[in-house]
């Protein structure tokens, strides 16, 4: 029986006056289904994140705030959570407890959670730079599950740890045992770098970065948490990142598979007669993508983004992808509607009809659609679901039936049946209006909300629950008038056939009026900007209580982006807290985005009121040009061309470059400074609080390679000779580097500018006898200014694809042998000297 556990008021007109609006959830409903199937309510559980099923057919359901619920093999959702970890937690964001499976071996009664552990810091940080102090780390333990349906917190095994949480988004948080016996573990790249050295979104190249857990798909031994045997990284140049990452240039030995940004469910192929899987990763601006689970497979974020490469714009696919990236195996737009891939279940056979044999259901958040690809074809198998988040296949009526979590209304459980060509039976929805006031109060009970998947009519059952007779009528709605006193009042429906509803209820409590409820900060009129502070307080005033207490208030904000939302805090207890303002998901959300802060207020007979404020951001109006007007620049991994004029949100980071370039006629262009004075071509800018412009200056540059200037001493002065040098790769030995210089004791200094082929961290290496330094970017990368035999030294920084970046190689001879050669390499590049047609010579 669905029931409410407290009755919901709604007061509207004095809320508005104060810039407060009262909210009620609406009842809920079922979603649209074929022909032969039903869909049901199973149980109301508030934010419920992921289901996984116990070989005796319980229901395990994890809840974002912590804890871990039960639902009996008879189908009774036990209201003592098995197991409590709020107190672990950090749950602001996307953060909390995020995934759950069982172990497929029953003797062992294990259980696997993946959650972000609390760190240092009490206050959850997120950050836009680099992973802030304290902050959090995404988790994954074993636990015992006991026969009492209680599970000792004491019996946590920790097996994976360290897996950064740096921008609360991004955590993905999906786990399953494989037929192979393994656990597999999907992790997100954390919305922004932990290492601050590329940015966010579209820019964090987290998930390339192969000393990290971070953007991967992991397989581990489901007791310890060690690699698994015969993954694809165990050999040299590999470590275990099992509780922590490991030296840079390492390859954490758990990868499964890498360059993954929120791979947020995934699901194994029940039929297949291996471990075969998809995993559904939610993409940035363009592209949601199903990928096929491979050993050792790079999937390419954020260098691509489905098939493509990552350009922002489903109908330019950008350049060829570099070689070795895998393709998905079907990925869509949002064109229409849909925007956030999230859970997925292969059809088992024999459970469905032959049309559904073979085939991969997986759910969009922002449309509310449950699909079907099949063949290459995506059909839709339901709609209207209010965001599905978790998909599940599990027992019922002898076979078996779709489960998914939601957060509609709530948070509630949801089951998809087959019924063949039976008649369905119909959904009941009631509300009552009002549902509390001075006795004795007359309401009206309203079915209309039923529905007949059939299209027959309804028959609405009454049960008043006051001792009165029930009652039975055609139409949807009927008048009551109640006793002092709180009541339960029941409505069934039958529909034409004979079949009738399962029961739902609502409360009405007569003689109790509705608490008042006041959100005092932030104001009606607040804005905010990225990072700041933001206090939450209010209070509560009740005709029969008086002014409630902390406990008797409930504070939630969520994000609002478009026509969809992401839960953000909460809820919190008390009355008031405080939380760090975010950034937008990204760029392109920044115009259309804003937080909504909800305060519910409970009266000690259960009646509550629920007011919001809407908090705005401080939208700035950036603009970025060029000087001359028409070059091209990168904001957040999108190329615009100067003068564009971008929304942002004062302190709200943007990463700006300048990529290589060239006119009409094809002249290329280098970058010389921004407005602001910096000369870095790659920057992090953070938005201030009012309209401005930025400009960066380039000028028309000629030929390829670095311009040299060879000096006659070894402290780069005398005499010299300039030229330009498609490479830096020279063995002169004894001899003479060019005319006019002699042949011992000489110095060099090369300038220009560097252009990457990928967003990734690159390792230079330098190979010297004497001295060397480089600079990339203004950075000093390798310092070796010292009279030594031949040496290799190296040094890395990050760069983005296509934005040339200022370089300076400084060099000098002591007496005999001769040598510097320039070489660089990264994830997808191996090691090569520099070419000349990723090297400008500048003027």
């Amino acid at each position: 029986m669905r029931s409410r556990g407290r009755v919901v008021q709604v007061l509207v007109g004095s809320l508005l006056a104060a810039g407060m609006t009262a909210v009620v959830s609406p009842p809920a409903s079922a979603a649209t289904v074929p022909t032969g199937f039903t869909d049901a309510l199973v149980a109301d559980v508030d934010n419920p994140t992921a289901i996984a099923f116990t070989a005796d057919g319980r229901m395990l359901v994890t809840q974002q705030a912590g804890r871990l619920r039960v639902r009996t093999a008879a189908g009774s959702l036990l209201s003592t959570p098995a197991l409590d970890l709020a107190g672990r937690l950090c749950t602001n964001s996307e953060r909390g407890l995020l995934g759950v499976a069982v172990d497929p071996d029953p003797a062992t009664r294990a259980i696997y959670l993946f959650y972000t552990a609390r760190g240092t810091s009490s206050s959850c940080p997120t950050s836009q730079g680099a992973n802030p102090a304290g902050a959090p780390t995404n988790r994954v333990s074993r636990f015992v599950l006991r026969d009492d349906n209680t599970v000792d917190p004491a019996s946590e095994t920790v097996l994976l740890d360290g897996i950064y949480s740096s921008a609360g988004n991004h955590n993905a948080g999906d786990l399953h045992v494989g037929k192979d016996g393994y656990l597999y573990v999907t992790t997100g790249d954390s919305g922004c770098d932990y290492a601050g050295d590329s940015g966010c979104a579209g820019v964090n190249d987290s998930s390339r970065d192969r000393h990290t857990l971070n953007g991967k798909v992991l397989r581990v031994e489901r007791t310890t948490g060690a690699p698994a045997p015969g993954n694809p990284f165990l050999g040299t140049g590999t470590a275990s990142c099992r509780l922590a990452p490991v030296a840079a240039g390492t390859i954490c030995r758990e990868t499964y598979a890498w360059g993954l940004r929120n791979p947020f469910r995934f699901a194994f192929d029940p039929d297949a007669a291996g471990t075969v899987f998809h995993v559904n990763d939610v993409g940035q601006n363009s592209w949601e993508e199903i990928d096929l689970g491979t050993a050792g497979a790079d999937y390419g974020w954020p260098v691509r983004e489905g098939h493509c490469a990552q350009t922002g714009s489903p109908t330019n696919c950008g350049p060829a992808l570099p070689a070795g990236m895998t393709d998905p195996i079907h990925d869509y737009t949002r064109s229409t509607g849909c925007g956030s891939i999230t859970g997925g279940a292969f059809v088992p056979n024999g459970v469905w009809p032959a049309a559904y044999e073979d085939g991969y259901l997986f759910a969009d958040y922002v449309c509310g659609r449950i699909m079907m690809l099949n063949g290459g074809t995506r059909t839709d198998l339901a709609t209207g679901l209010g965001g599905a988040v978790h998909l599940e296949f599990g027992p019922y009526a002898g076979s078996q039936a779709l489960y998914y979590t939601t957060y509609a209304n709530g948070g509630e459980i949801r089951r998809i049946a087959y019924t063949g060509t039976a008649n369905r039976p119909p959904t009941a929805v009631v509300t009552a209006s009002p549902a509390s006031g001075v006795a004795p109060l007359t309401t009206t009970l309203d079915g209309s909300g039923s529905s007949d998947p059939d299209g027959g009519a309804l028959t609405y059952l009454w049960s008043f629950g006051d001792g009165t007779a029930d009652a039975t009528t055609t139409t949807p709605t009927v008048a009551h008038t109640y006793a002092a006193g709180s009541w339960t009042a029941t409505l069934q429906v039958r529909d034409a056939a004979g079949a009738t509803s399962s029961p739902v209820t609502v409360r009405i409590s007569s003689g109790n009026t509705a608490p008042v409820a006041t959100i005092t900060s932030p104001a009606a009129d607040a804005t905010f900007s990225v990072g700041q502070t933001i206090q939450l307080s209010g209070s509560a005033t009740d005709a029969q209580d008086g002014t409630l207490p902390g406990s008797g208030l409930s504070w939630t904000v969520i994000r609002v982006h478009d026509a969809h939302t992401h839960p953000f805090l909460g809820p919190v207890t008390g009355t008031g807290t405080t939380f760090t303002a975010p950034g937008p998901e990204d760029l392109a959300a920044a115009a259309n985005s804003y937080l909504r802060v909800s305060l519910t207020a409970t009266d000690s007979q259960g009646v509550s009121t629920t007011v919001t404020r809407d908090l705005q951001p401080r939208k700035v109006a950036v603009t970025l040009a060029t000087s001359p007007a028409g070059r091209t620049l990168t904001v957040n991994g999108e190329t615009v061309t100067g003068p564009t004029t971008v929304t942002s949100w004062a302190g709200f980071d943007l990463q700006l470059g300048v990529p290589a370039q060239s006119d009409a006629q094809g002249v290329p262009y280098v970058f010389d400074r921004w407005s602001d004075g910096s000369t870095a071509a790659t920057r992090t800018w953070t938005t201030p609080t009012s309209a401005t412009t930025l400009t960066a200056s380039l000028s028309p540059s000629q030929g390829v390679g670095l311009r040299g200037t060879y000096f006659d001493n070894s402290d780069l002065t005398g005499t010299s000779v300039t030229r330009v040098d498609p490479t830096i790769d020279f063995r002169w030995g004894t001899g003479a580097p060019v005319a006019g210089i002699g042949a011992d004791t000489f110095s060099v200094r090369w300038t220009g500018s560097i252009v990457p082929r990928y967003s990734q961290t690159y390792t230079f290496s330098t190979t010297s006898d004497d001295g060397v330094r480089l600079w990339v970017n203004g950075t000093l990368v390798i310092n070796q200014w010292s009279n030594h035999a031949e040496r290799v030294d190296t040094g890395r920084i990050a760069l983005r694809a296509g934005q040339a970046v200022p370089i300076r190689l400084e060099y000098f001879d002591g007496l005999r042998s001769a040598t510097i050669r320039l070489r660089w390499s990264s994830s997808s590049q191996a090691q090569e000297i520099v070419p000349a047609s990723r090297l400008r010579p500048g003027s």
